[in-house]
């Protein structure tokens, strides 16, 4: 088991150029972090940067844990689906340079989350993610979807996508907070779909009554709940008996904060963690 950090956590201080990719990864390492998930937000990736991403957690001594990018293969033209897949074949080449054996990729957004639209989009969507699952298959990399972006965001139609694609090298980066956003209890996403994840997201949300009228810094839920990032075991999520639930897993892998609150990243993020690693110690 290794505790660390998206880098997304930091895009507070990414984007406004305090703080560089290189320089997250030293803070990482300094709050006891000892992986380092990259998402190239806030930054862009080149072959130089690659390279010094890996040079610099070698010398600090934390693995670089799973690499994530955005992707959609619904709604697509037949050229423009071959085009997405082509591209995220190239994302599987810029992970496999990182040196990382875990890549998430999204698969699917659509304005129509209806069930029955996810349902004419599954077999393209499937097909998509068999085939980059055998390209990175050859580069011994496991991808994974995440439960991520209102369509594909619960945990049925996860496991529908999983199945539908069937390769041992795909499977979940579960994200322990995302269920909110589709008003799915946490704790019951993450026991569906526990026994699939290659990955775990620790993330916390505040959440507040539909008719609660609040302004910025919140979004609405699919069902109009108004949700706002959170430090983790801050927020309302249950956050022991959802670790609890991982925990009681078995599951070994990586475990990465993630923080997309209001709070300044780098005070929140160091909370995060710390109350992560207490929290599980205690379990």
């Amino acid at each position: 088991m290794k505790f660390g950090v998206s880098t997304y956590s930091y895009y507070q201080v990414l984007k406004s150029g305090e703080l560089d990719i290189l320089d997250v990864i030293d803070t990482i390492a300094e709050i006891g972090g000892e992986h380092v998930e990259i998402v190239p937000l806030g930054f862009d990736l080149t072959e130089k940067l690659i390279q010094d991403i890996r040079r610099k957690a070698d010398e600090i001594g934390i693995d670089i844990s799973n690499y994530c990018v955005g992707a959609n293969f619904a709604g697509k033209s037949e050229s423009e689906y071959e085009q997405e897949i082509d591209r995220v074949m190239g994302e599987v080449d810029i992970a496999a340079a990182l040196g990382v054996k875990l890549m998430r990729h999204d698969v699917a957004s659509s304005s129509d989350t209806s069930i029955g639209n996810f349902n004419r989009e599954l077999p393209k969507l499937a097909e998509a993610c068999r085939r980059i699952a055998d390209y990175a298959a050859t580069k011994g990399i496991t991808t994974s979807v995440e439960n991520h972006g209102y369509f594909l965001q619960a945990s049925d139609r996860v496991q529908a996508l999983l199945h539908a694609t069937d390769r041992s090298n795909f499977k979940t980066t579960l994200d322990v907070g995302n269920f909110l956003c589709v008003d799915e209890d946490p704790a019951s996403g993450v026991t569906n779909n526990m026994a699939y994840a290659s990955m775990v997201h620790v993330k916390d949300f505040y959440v507040r009554h539909p008719e609660s009228n609040l302004a910025e810094g919140w979004f609405r839920s699919s069902h109009g709940n108004y949700l706002r990032g959170a430090i983790v075991g801050h927020g309302d999520i249950d956050m022991r008996r959802v670790l609890g639930i991982v925990k009681k897993s078995g599951y070994d892998g990586y475990i990465s904060v993630e923080f997309e609150g209001l709070e300044p990243c780098l005070f929140a993020t160091q909370q995060g963690l710390n109350q992560l690693k207490a929290i599980w110690e205690s379990l």
